[in-house]
This record gives structure tokens, C-alpha cells and sequence, in this order.
């Protein structure tokens, strides 16, 4: 991150390059004096050659208690979850949203901490949500938004133009254990926050919008206090009203952003003039007014013959009705050509986790072979992949199509990408020529310009460059690569004063923009100015201008500034050494060019990551000149991989091994591959126990081959042996102390798994979400049920209530839709067994009546664990209920046996695919047999019930549930 402070402007400016495709966001923090509005002006800038989306949420966190209450605009009627998943009524929740039923909880309406009385449907209190939760706001046209704070009279409001900033959104952790959980990782203080977000030119996530090559996308967002108002019902960035209507008044209060001096507020209602005075207005004098009436009001303020502010209540807005997304037709089913190619262009434009949008282009291409929109969207995927061949059969297939009537085409995108594919494969010439009937086209002129500029450049033709350049900078004057690279070639006409000028005035556009900075020589390592990576940007736009001593140079530098590289910034140093040497073998230094090279391949590879189409070039190079560079088939193997390229990367990686097996990444990455792509379990294996050969000591590997183990059907004796042999591997991290634990449990050393996990505060991960919990319940029930068997039913109850109520030092909470019923049940099997007979009763009842679960990160009516369920309603002799879950569960298992199962479409956390794909059929097919399992047990078919929890076994010998149902077995059939 680079920073640059604007004394005189009062502006503090902050810009990256994101790490994917290096486009620069540039965000400054502006105050004025006498106001209390902050200023966020921002600057998103594609300084990729190609077509971008991107996604823009700014995110302020506001701390929560019972009494603070988020308000929006008075349109707002509707509000949607991520990609429309589901939608709500707005601000009562008429429905169901995130699972929780709020019309029920209508008459929850008070809470012991607060003295305020609100309906338990309204989704403005975050008190009322018990679950995490987002909600956008749909079709609003209001500008503003904000939260209020009841106890401290004091709160906040974001203003900006609702046409561009258009999102406005809430996120909670949700006012429940499970919630505060996470506020406890997440907070500094581990106080309750709600997230009150502004997207720009987007409303929902993930509605990512578009941006050319060297388009900026400029736009501003303001946040200023309120003091006294309440819940402002109108604000802008002058002033601010809320209005409080009680039994028989109604309250108006204002704010301002800055001292407006004399202002007039008149107030009509039911026809007449309610209110018509002058007074002061300020941030320091705010004044409230009470009117004797309840009825619909209009509210004007004004300042001499401007209108400042004005309000009318919304009670007659028509609530805009909103459908929630449902998932395209699979391709085969889609009706059209057109359908085909929009269906996929969504799934790339929302960079859709689970689907992609290649099977519908294809599809397309297959009803239409020369349909031209799909052939310029494979080829843009081809591109990015390095398959420049392909590209170019693709894109020229387009532009048949494209001019088949008319040699003229309307739309440029074909011949710009085609011009982009060529020069990467070395025929300039012709780049050169589909650059140029690319700029035929408007939207395309400015990005095809600056290409054959740089193709001039890098020929020496300084003033026909010259001259394409000053075309793009037309139609686009901030394009701030075109401007810098006019610098260059102005001063190579020695014309120095022309290049200060346009230099001086890009610095004024862009403080930030690095390379104009370097140009000017005040680059600023103070100011996170000469960062590695970033560097690496500069350098490589020298060299494709034709500067290439200057870029090596920089690559140099990146070199040296990569070995103190800020915490978590990825590694660079072997890559630009690369970078260098592929430069330098252009301009025909082929020797210094080969020392650079062998210093790259002594290098540490760590984290060095390839992310630039041009590092691929120059690995690849690197692989012509020496077939024999480890390193450089290591890191471009890594790069392939990524980039979907699976096939080319294992050939490159056992190229590097055989070469130099010490690299355990390498290693890993073909275990990874071997059982990923080409199913081969044992050669998976083989493979991690090469890396964990070449890195002993590596907790990562230790835990990544446990978990391929445990897919490849290694028994949980052999899976804990090699754990128990490295206490110290499993100690240094959450999810191998929970494996660890999950084994110890399993093999009846419950004590031992209580102790590892007591020691250890946890950090839940992205994907492990339930796991420590999951662990801890279970190793409590074991514990239990070991003293229920010693006779000892007090001990049992005491672990059972420790499960109940984890500690904090778990990092995690139970989730409110979660079942607790195993655990309620075991409850009350032990207090039955102590005599305590109301207490078991209890327990039991709150077993039979946990409705529903919440597995693989979902809410879902049935589950494993309504087995237990169904157990506890007949210790309490319900039978009505006991048979109605019965007959549920029965058909939850038809449901499964009779449904493909397939990755939910509108996933966003998938815990079972991290790293191993592990095939979502085998995964509904262990759930199966375990329902079924549990059904025959509970109808009667005890060894029927039993043989098919050793069929779970035969496909996951470490299937938790299933060993805990084999060991109680005796017991369970008997109660069953």
C-alpha cells in the first residue's frame, strides 16, 4: 500500500495494485475545514490491456447493542441476500429469510437490556437477527443511509449520489452466541459490530460492473455524525432530520454538517401550517421541535431562497416486488443461442464459484459454429491462459463471422483482443494491423492506440508512437499509462520541457500513479513507494515501450526491496530476476541475460507466485534456454495449475523433480494433481510422503496428507499412529489438533482429546466453520457416556453441560439452527440416570423438539441428527411425534437416493472442497447410508441397522457418527 498526503488539499491518498490482474485502486480520505463530513474520493483504474469487472464495497463497522437500530431511505421495501439468493420484505420481515421464520418472532418485541419496546420482524434492529446475515437493499432512489446508536443519542450517515453509489447493506454475526463468538475473533475489544456497507455501481454482491483498458472510474462517498436526531428520515450533505412520532406528538429534530446560519423549517399538515420559524443551525445547535399532532407531515428547510432539506412520510410507496435468482438451465436445456452466450457471460462477469460459463459458449458454438460473441469470450479465456493458438483460432473465427456482410464492424472487441494474442505470439505486424482496425471503433480506439504505440515504441518509431498515443489520450486524457509512456517518447525527442508539462499535470490527476512517479525520480520507500511487486508493474511497462535497461533496472531493485516485503505480500525476487533475463534476451544480452537465470535458479522459490502473463513468458523462456531449470518448471507448473492448465503442470512439476526433488511444494502439488485430475489415490500418496520427506517438519503437509488418507480409506489406528508421533507438528495447528482429537476420540481416548483441546485457543477458518465445536461436543458425549458406564451419572452431566456452553477459547458458538439434540439427548439419559427426573424430561422434550439442522453451511429440515431426535421423543413417550420424524426421515433418505447430488449453485462456502476434490456423490452417499442406517435402527432392524453403519465404514473408515453408533450400539437398539 502507497500513501501520499496533500498538505494544501487536506487529502490523504492511499493505492494498490490487486494481485490478480495488477488494476490500481486509489482511494484519498478528504476533511474540510468547518465541516464535519468526510470525504472518500475514490479512483478505480484498468491499467490491464484487457476488459475488467470489479466490485466495490466500502465497509464501516459500527459497534451494536440491543438499542442501536441501522435506518434507510423510506423506498426501501425489499432487501435481498448475496446474488438474490433470497429476498425480504423491508424493515418487517413478512417471511422467512436466513432460515428464521420472523414472522413468529413478531411478539418478541422486549429485551432485558433495553427499555425499548420493537417487533421482533423488524431487520432495521440488529438485536432481531439471530444468524448471520446480509441484506442489500433493492431499487432504492434515496441517497443516504446510516445506523443510529439509542443509548449514546448519537449515529452516523453515508450520502452519495444513488445513481453510481447505488448499494447499501447490512451485515450482522447475528445477536446470538454463535455471533458474539465471532465478534470475540474479529473485534478488538470483542464488542458486537454491525457492517454498514456503500457499494458503487453495484447493488448486490456480486454484481461486479465493467471497465476498459486504462478506463478510471472516479466517483465520491461521504460519511458525516448525527447527534441528537434519532434515525434520520431525510439527510444530504447539508443537514439531517429524524422524526419521532409518540402517542399524541410528534418530534422533529436536526443536524448539520457545518454552521448554515439562519434557517427557516416549515412544517404543513392536514392543510394547514403547523410550524413556521427561524432559528440557528449548526453542529453544535441543534434544535428539536414537538408538534401536537400525529398525522402525515412536510417538512421544508430552507436557507435564504434555497431548499435545504424536505420531507413528506412514504406511507403510499408500492413495495417493489423482487424474485429471488434462481439457477440457469443446465446448456442442453437453454433455449437459445442468445440465452447461451448470456447465461455464461453472467457466470464470468460474477466469477461464479461453482458453475463455469464455458459449457454454455461451447454449447452455443455447437447450434452456431461462427457465433462470434462466444468465440471472443473462449479466446478471452484462452488468452489469460497463455493458449494463444487456440486464441487466435477463436478470434478469427469472430471476425469471419463479424465480416461476412460488412468488412466495417460495429463492435471492435475481436480485432483488440486478436491484435493483444498476436503480439504475445511474436507477429507484430499483424498485431499492428488489428489494432488499427480495432480504432476504427470508438469504445475500442483509445486501448488499440495505446497498443500500437508501444508497438511503434518498441521499433523506434518514436513520433508515430508519438502520434497513436495523442489518439488515445483524445478520447481518454487520464489514461495514465498513454500519458506516462508520451513522457518517455517525448523525452527521447529531447523534447524535456513538453514531457515535464504533461508529467506535472498526471501527478496532479494521479499522486499515486508509481509510474509517473518514477519518471519524476520521487518514489518513496517511506511511503510503501517501492514495493516489490509493484515495482515489477513499472518495470514491465518500460520494457514493452522499449526502455529495457531502465526495466531491468527495476527488476533489480524489485529484487532487492522483495527480501523486507511487508507481512503477507507474496514473493517476487525469483520471478523478477526471470523478468530481467527475458528482457535482456530481447535486446540481444544473451549473456548477462544467462547469469541472471542461474542466480534465479539458486533462488528461493518460496511464495513466489507467478500471476502476469509476461513472468509466463519469461519462465518459459527460461525453459528453452535451460529444459533443465528446476525452479523455473516449478513456478510456471504452479502458474498452469492455477490457471486450469492441470495437465501441462504435473509434466512441468515431474520435469522439476527430476531435476531437483528437494522442493516439497512440488511434491504436494503432484499428490494434489495425481488425486484431483487423475484419480490416482496411491499415487497421491506417494507423493505427500515425498514432500513430507523433503520438509519433515511441515505441519501443513502433516495435515494435508492426513485428510488424503482419510479419503483414501487408511483406518484411523494407522491415520493416529503417525500423528502421535508428532505431538509437536500437531500442536501448531487448529485444524491438525482437531483431526488429532477427532482420531483420539474415535479410538476411545476421549481424556487425552479433552486436554489437547483445553490448551488451545482456536481461530476458526474460512471452511472449517463448526469443526472445533463439532469436536468438542463430541468428545464430551464420549466422555459421558464413558461415566454413565461407570456408574458415575453426575460426571456424565457435568460434560454434557460443558458441551452445551463451550468455552470461548473454541473461537466458535453453535449456530441457533444447529441440532443440539445429541447432545440434549445424552443430557437426559444422564440425569435420568442421577434421579433427577424433571431435568431428564426436560432435556429430552428440547431434544425431540430441535426441528430441523444446519449442515454444510445450511439450514436443511432433516439430518443425521434427527435420529436423536426421534430417540429423545420416545424416552418422553410422544409417539405422534417420534412417527412424524420417522416419516420424515424416511423421506429426507428418498430424497437423497432419488436426487444427483451436485454443488449447490448459489454456494459461497464449500468446507468439503478445499483442497481434495472430494466428489459431492460420495459425500450424499455416506449421508444416505447413514440415514438409512439410523432408520433401520430405529424401526427395528438392528443388524440391519448395524450392517450398514459398517458399509459407511467401508467407504470412510473414519466416519465419526458412524463409529460412535457402533460403539453404543447395544444401547441405542434397545432405546430405538
Amino acid at each position: 500500500m502507497s500513501w501520499e498526503i496533500d498538505e494544501t488539499d487536506g487529502t490523504v491518498w492511499c493505492s494498490d495494485h490487486d494481485p490478480f490482474a495488477r488494476m490500481k485502486g486509489m482511494h484519498g480520505i478528504h476533511l474540510e475545514p468547518a465541516s464535519t463530513v468526510l470525504e472518500l474520493r475514490v479512483r478505480l483504474y484498468n491499467r490491464s490491456d484487457e476488459p475488467q469487472t470489479f466490485l466495490w464495497w466500502a465497509n464501516v463497522a459500527a459497534e451494536v447493542h440491543s438499542d442501536y437500530q441501522s435506518f434507510f431511505p423510506a423506498d426501501v421495501r425489499m432487501v435481498a441476500d448475496h446474488a438474490k439468493r433470497a429476498v425480504s420484505t423491508f424493515p418487517v420481515a413478512s417471511g422467512s429469510y436466513y432460515g428464521i421464520d420472523y414472522s413468529s418472532r413478531k411478539g418478541d418485541d422486549t429485551r432485558p437490556d433495553s427499555p425499548r419496546r420493537v417487533r421482533g420482524d423488524r431487520l432495521d434492529w440488529p438485536r432481531n437477527i439471530p444468524v448471520p446475515t446480509s441484506y442489500m437493499c433493492v431499487g432504492s432512489s434515496g441517497d443516504f443511509f446510516g445506523g443510529y446508536d439509542h443509548r449514546a443519542q448519537a449515529g452516523f450517515v453515508h450520502w452519495a449520489d444513488h445513481r453510481f453509489v447505488v448499494g447499501k447493506k447490512q451485515w450482522t454475526w447475528g445477536d446470538s452466541a454463535f455471533g458474539h463468538a465471532w465478534n470475540r475473533n474479529l473485534a478488538d475489544d470483542g464488542s458486537a459490530y454491525i457492517e454498514l456497507m456503500a457499494g458503487a455501481f453495484t447493488e448486490n454482491q456480486p454484481d461486479f460492473s465493467h471497465i476498459a483498458p486504462g478506463e478510471t472510474k472516479s466517483f465520491v462517498q461521504y460519511w458525516y455524525p448525527l447527534a441528537g436526531t434519532g434515525p434520520a428520515v431525510a439527510a444530504n450533505l447539508q443537514a439531517a432530520l429524524g422524526v419521532e412520532v409518540g402517542e399524541d406528538v410528534t418530534l422533529l429534530r436536526l443536524d448539520a454538517t457545518a454552521d448554515l446560519g439562519d434557517v427557516r423549517l416549515l412544517v404543513e399538515g392536514g392543510g394547514e401550517v403547523l410550524l413556521d420559524t427561524t432559528f440557528p443551525l449548526s453542529p453544535t445547535r441543534r434544535p428539536e421541535f414537538a408538534l401536537a399532532t400525529t398525522g402525515p407531515l412536510h417538512a421544508t428547510l430552507t436557507s435564504g431562497t434555497g431548499t435545504l432539506l424536505e420531507w413528506s412520510p412514504s406511507e403510499s410507496l408500492e413495495t417493489v416486488q423482487v424474485q429471488p435468482a434462481t439457477e440457469p438451465p443446465e446448456p442442453a436445456a437453454t433455449s437459445t443461442v442468445e440465452e447461451l452466450y448470456l447465461t455464461g457471460l453472467h457466470l464470468e462477469q460474477y466469477r461464479h464459484a461453482t458453475r463455469s460459463p464455458e459449457p454454455y459458449w461451447n454449447e452455443a458454438l455447437s447450434r452456431d459454429p461462427g457465433h462470434w460473441a462466444s468465440h471472443v469470450r473462449l479466446a478471452a479465456r484462452r488468452y489469460r491462459e497463455a493458449r494463444y493458438p487456440e486464441a487466435e483460432q477463436h478470434l478469427r473465427a469472430a471476425v469471419g463471422r463479424l465480416t461476412m456482410l460488412n468488412p466495417n464492424p460495429e463492435v471492435g472487441d475481436a480485432h483488440y483482443l486478436l491484435g493483444l494474442v498476436l503480439v504475445r505470439l511474436g507477429r507484430e505486424t499483424e498485431a499492428h494491423s488489428a489494432f488499427a482496425k480495432a480504432a476504427w471503433v470508438e469504445s475500442c480506439a483509445p486501448a488499440a492506440s495505446l497498443q500500437m504505440a508501444l508497438v511503434e515504441a518498441r521499433r523506434g518509431n518514436v513520433d508515430e508512437a508519438l502520434r497513436h498515443v495523442r489518439t488515445a489520450l483524445s478520447s481518454r486524457p487520464h489514461h495514465l499509462q498513454a500519458r506516462n509512456l508520451e513522457v518517455v517518447l517525448l523525452r527521447r525527442l529531447g523534447r524535456n520541457e513538453q514531457a515535464r508539462t504533461v508529467l506535472t499535470a498526471t501527478r496532479r490527476i494521479d499522486p499515486l500513479d508509481l509510474w509517473a512517479r518514477h519518471l519524476d525520480g520521487a518514489l518513496d520507500a517511506g511511503r510503501g513507494q517501492v514495493e516489490a511487486e509493484t515495482l515489477l508493474d513499472i518495470a514491465l511497462e518500460y520494457a514493452r515501450a522499449g526502455e529495457a535497461a531502465t526495466a531491468v533496472e527495476l527488476c533489480d531493485l524489485a529484487h532487492e526491496t522483495d527480501r523486507s516485503r511487508p507481512l503477507g505480500q507474496t514473493a517476487c525476487g525469483v520471478l523478477a530476476d526471470y523478468l530481467a533475463a527475458f528482457i535482456l534476451e530481447r535486446s540481444g544480452d544473451v549473456p548477462a541475460a544467462s547469469s541472471l537465470r542461474t542466480r534465479a535458479r539458486g533462488g528461493d522459490r518460496t511464495w513466489n507466485f507467478a500471476s502476469r502473463l509476461d513472468e509466463v513468458a519469461a519462465l518459459e523462456s527460461a525453459l528453452t534456454a535451460d529444459p533443465q531449470d528446476a525452479t523455473a518448471a516449478a513456478l510456471l507448473g504452479h502458474w498452469l495449475y492455477a490457471n486450469g492448465r492441470g495437465v501441462d503442470a504435473v509434466d512441468l512439476w515431474q520435469r522439476s523433480v527430476a531435476v531437483d526433488p528437494s522442493d516439497p511444494v512440488v511434491w504436494r502439488n503432484l499428490g494434489v494433481a495425481a488425486y484431483n485430475l487423475d484419480h490416482d489415490e496411491e499415487g497421491a500418496v506417494a507423493a505427500y510422503e515425498c514432500a513430507i520427506q523433503a520438509a519433515p517438519d511441515n505441519a501443513r503437509l502433516l495435515f494435508e496428507s492426513d485428510q488424503l488418507w482419510r479419503l483414501t480409506g487408511r483406518s484411523v489406528d494407522v491415520r493416529l499412529a503417525r500423528l502421535d508421533a508428532r505431538p509437536d507438528l500437531v500442536r501448531q495447528r487448529d485444524d491438525l489438533c482437531v483431526a488429532y482429537a477427532h482420531l483420539l476420540v474415535s479410538v476411545g481416548r476421549p481424556a487425552e482429546a479433552l486436554e489437547l483441546l483445553e490448551a488451545r485457543r482456536f481461530q476458526p477458518w474460512e471452511g472449517g466453520e463448526g469443526q472445533v465445536l463439532g469436536c468438542w461436543e463430541r468428545t464430551h458425549l464420549a466422555l459421558a457416556q464413558s461415566a454413565l458406564t461407570a456408574g458415575d451419572p453426575e460426571t456424565a452431566v457435568a460434560h454434557l453441560a460443558v458441551a452445551l456452553n463451550p468455552p470461548e477459547s473454541l473461537g466458535e458458538a453453535r449456530h441457533p439452527l444447529a441440532s443440539p439434540a445429541p447432545i440434549l439427548l445424552a443430557l437426559g439419559d444422564a440425569q435420568h440416570a442421577a434421579g433427577n427426573e424433571a431435568a431428564a424430561d426436560r432435556a429430552w422434550r428440547d431434544a425431540a423438539a430441535a426441528a430441523g439442522d444446519f449442515t454444510r453451511m445450511s439450514p436443511t429440515a432433516y439430518s443425521e441428527n434427527t435420529f436423536f431426535s426421534i430417540l429423545a421423543a420416545r424416552r418422553t413417550g410422544d409417539d405422534e411425534r417420534s412417527q412424524a420424524l420417522v416419516r420424515g426421515l424416511t423421506a429426507h433418505a428418498q430424497t437423497l437416493r432419488e436426487t444427483p447430488a451436485r454443488i449447490d449453485f448459489f454456494a459461497t462456502s464449500l468446507p468439503a472442497l478445499l483442497l481434495f476434490h472430494d466428489d459431492p456423490q460420495r459425500q450424499q452417499d455416506l449421508s444416505l447410508a447413514t440415514v438409512e442406517a439410523e432408520v433401520a435402527l430405529l424401526t427395528g432392524g438392528t443388524n440391519t441397522g448395524a450392517g450398514g453403519l459398517e458399509r459407511v465404514l467401508s467407504i470412510d473408515p473414519s466416519h465419526e457418527l458412524a463409529l460412535d453408533l457402533i460403539r453404543t450400539l447395544t444401547t441405542v437398539g434397545s432405546n430405538a
